[in-house]
């Protein structure tokens, strides 16, 4: 919806009431439309001054009001090139809602605006079609697990498309389906994913000073400031190009470093064309169902951002410009993808420019959670909730072997309780695994059940292709091995949704079992920096309920902690298939100890990886 909202001239005005009239509901509060809840709603203001940099010197805002005042929030909106300014919205609830608009300039055409527009509630069936309509993703009720806004329980299935906005995901304006090969889009990878049940994509919104140019990957500075730091293309020892489709890049050129005006953008002034054409792609995803995981930027932009540029007021805008641009979308935010400590400025500088985020704009209006990609952990990097203000979900990430996963039973036990997943694990074709092959599923699902039943229940984020690229590094040049279209149908891939199945096998049960490890015995045969020989547990609370996996070369293992003598009903779960086996009875002795069965084959270690599930009787 848009409100054409404009600072007009007397001889414009009169055009602007004939309209009105000729097209009721297009110009605000008389000609109110219906839509529907967590619908995104777009208001457009039109400047009546001139700015010299309008991203750096105004600020626009909403301040929105629901029915019966349940909702009263300010809404901050962003510059999308020349007088326009926007403001995205939606409605909680059900009901007619109310906005009038200000900013920080004395601009007749962007304060003292408003309008109203009414939200009607979603069918189940329209629900059923797109899941996103359930409404914004949040914390379950005990804060380990994410639940849409309707109760409906979010396990995030994601897949790690860095460079999402970029050329390497092409998009096509038509609706034509193309094979999964050198002319598919990204359309037809997203439909692809969609049907092997993914529901998350993980994505960096710019990569502004990347570029295939006569600079090596890793650039820097004569004084050693990082100006890039990026993945190599094969054959070549230059950075990947990172522009849209049309060759934007999210920041103007030149810019302010001394000597490398074309190699680092002028990060202070943003280029709303290659967000427009992002914006395509953000909004695709939400109508198939499909959540945003959106990173502002890589870690490797800190040293000369903060250099050259005023710290933490400049990157704090930044981000906020994304996150404004996206509030009305179904997505989760984080403001940095920190995947490694160096070649950037401290995990603390990062922190300071994201909370001031916080305490300026406040959070995300509709509730966006926010995390973001850390090595080790997010907990280790920017502390809890306290300290990290804009922090609603942890993460641990970019360690590829099983010694990481202990990391998210300690975000598990942090207070207040917040979802916490692995969001870039082992990678398929690491590890010298190559990709495609049965030892890289394996490893995968090390990453997928050993994360979970470690305490990551808010979900897993999926990735592939080594360092060449891949699915996250958007391959598609002749010279790279792993292109999208090869890698993408990895059977690794094509696994991740057993996960789902094995672990809702009981509904929303998941959501309050307990990481447990030490309930098995043995539980860790094979050594720290591998992806075999270990054993994970979560356990009800009450007891009656466990979920164990084993990875390959696990001895048959003893359960502790179960009700004494009582019965469990066991089923064996084949996560390479989804196929759970012939159910079997199991007795606890007095003290509530259980020796568990031996693998499938009758075999007193595991040849193969195996889930386990026990219900008590």
């Amino acid at each position: 919806m848009i409100f054409r909202l404009r600072g007009l001239k007397k001889h414009l005005q009169l055009i602007l009431f004939v309209v009105s009239v000729i097209l009721p509901g297009t110009f605000g509060e008389v000609f109110a439309k219906t839509y529907q809840v967590y619908e995104k709603i777009e208001i457009t203001l039109y400047a009546a001054r001139s700015y010299d940099n309008p991203y750096k010197e105004v600020e626009v805002w909403v301040d929105l009001e629901g029915p019966l005042s349940v909702f009263r929030k300010r809404c901050y909106g962003f510059w999308d090139g020349g007088d326009i300014f926007r403001i995205r919205v939606m409605a909680p609830t059900s009901g007619k809602w109310e906005w009038r608009s200000g900013s920080n300039q004395p601009d007749s055409g962007l304060n003292g605006k408003k309008g109203s527009f009414t939200a009607s509630p979603w069918s189940e069936a329209q629900k059923q079609e797109n899941p996103c309509r359930r409404g914004m993703i949040k914390a379950s009720a005990n804060g380990h697990a994410f639940e849409y806004a309707d109760g409906t329980p979010f396990f995030l299935l994601g897949d790690t498309w860095w460079s999402t906005a970029t050329f390497r995901y092409r998009w096509y304006d038509d609706d034509k389906q193309r094979p999964i090969g050198p002319g598919a889009g990204f359309k037809d990878y997203v439909k692809f994913r969609r049907k092997q049940g993914f529901n998350c994509i993980a994505m960096i919104a710019a990569f502004p000073n990347w570029a295939n140019d006569d600079k090596p990957a890793t650039l820097k500075t004569a004084d050693g400031t990082v100006l890039r730091s990026a993945w190599k293309q094969l054959g070549t020892n230059s950075a990947k190009n990172m522009t849209d489709e049309d060759g934007n890049r999210a920041f103007f050129f030149p810019g302010k470093v001394p000597g490398y005006e074309n190699y680092f953008p002028d990060v202070d002034r943003i280029n709303p064309k290659y967000f427009r054409n992002m914006d395509r792609k953000i909004d695709y995803l939400n109508s198939q169902g499909i959540v945003p995981f959106i990173e502002v930027s890589r870690r490797d932009i800190g040293q000369a951002w903060k250099k050259h540029y005023q710290w933490p007021q400049s990157y704090t805008r930044y981000i906020q410009y994304i996150w404004s641009r996206y509030q009305a979308n179904i997505c989760l935010f984080s403001p940095i993808h920190l995947d490694w400590t160096g070649a950037t400025i401290s995990a603390d500088e990062w922190n300071q420019a994201a909370n001031k985020v916080i305490e300026k704009y406040g959070p995300p209006p509709f509730g966006t959670p926010a995390g973001t990609n850390s090595n080790p952990s997010t907990l280790r990097n920017f502390g809890h909730v306290d300290k990290a203000k804009w922090l609603t979900f942890h993460q641990i990430g970019n360690k590829r072997t099983h010694d990481l996963y202990p990391y998210l039973t300690e975000i598990f036990n942090t207070s207040p309780p917040v979802p916490g997943i692995n969001g870039e694990p082992y990678y398929a074709g690491m590890l010298g695994a190559p990709g495609g092959t049965e030892t890289s599923e394996l490893y995968c699902r090390s990453g997928m059940y050993g994360s979970v039943l470690s305490g990551g229940l808010g979900g897993h984020i999926y990735g592939a292709g080594g360092w060449d690229g891949g699915m996250w590094g958007g391959n598609v040049e002749d010279v790279a091995d792993n292109h999208i279209w090869d890698v993408i149908k990895w059977q690794s891939a094509d696994q991740m949704q057993h996960l789902r199945a094995f672990i809702l096998s009981e509904g929303s049960r998941y959501q309050a079992l307990v990481p447990s490890v030490n309930l098995l015995s043995p539980n860790r045969s094979g050594k720290a920096n591998s992806c075999i020989g270990w054993a994970y547990c979560l356990q009800a609370r009450e007891k009656d309920f466990f979920l164990l996996y084993f990875e390959k070369d696990c001895p048959v293992a003893t359960l502790y902690g179960s009700r004494p003598n009582a019965r469990y009903e066991a089923r064996w779960f084949n996560p390479r298939t989804g196929e759970w086996l012939d159910r079997e009875v199991l007795v606890a002795d007095a003290e509530g100890k259980i020796a568990l069965p031996n693998f499938p084959g009758d075999l007193t270690k595991s040849e193969v990886d195996w889930g386990l599930k026990l219900k008590s009787l």
